[in-house]
């Protein structure tokens, strides 16, 4: 079931986890497939939120620049990509104004577009991205 769509994307069932980010059209090493857009919060909003976020098993918040994190939950289409321990795409910091999605290789119309979370933290969480190279952790 599809939810939402752009003429680059589509949102739908995942079977990584709940729904994820599909390629709407081929996409190109180093091409910028969607913008991480959210709420643009302090730091200390956004690790407050980042706390209350894995509580739930959810990762919305992504560190922007020294002062300011964005908070992705109420974003569009960047919060439906998933991790992967072996993506296709990667998050692209723009001189701490913006954070884009760039595939990391060619990506294929159809094919699920993920990204590895890169967690940091004390307690990591289990990774279910099936993905022969996963190292069962965020």
């Amino acid at each position: 079931m599809m939810i939402m769509k752009n003429k680059d994307v589509i949102i739908k069932k995942s079977k990584i986890a709940g729904r994820g980010l599909y390629a709407n059209r081929d996409f190109k090493k180093g091409e910028n497939i969607v913008i991480y857009d959210g709420e643009k919060v302090t730091k200390k909003v956004g690790d407050d939120r980042f706390e209350e976020q894995q509580k739930k098993g959810l990762f919305y918040v992504f560190l922007l620049n020294r002062k300011f994190d964005i908070d992705g939950e109420k974003g569009t289409f960047g919060k439906y990509a998933n991790h992967s321990c072996n993506p296709n795409a990667e998050s692209v910091n723009y001189d701490g104004k913006e954070i884009w999605l760039e595939a990391k290789k060619n990506i294929k119309k159809g094919e699920e577009i993920t990204y590895n979370y890169n967690l940091t933290g004390d307690e990591p969480f289990e990774c279910k991205c099936g993905n022969d190279k996963c190292t069962g952790k965020i």
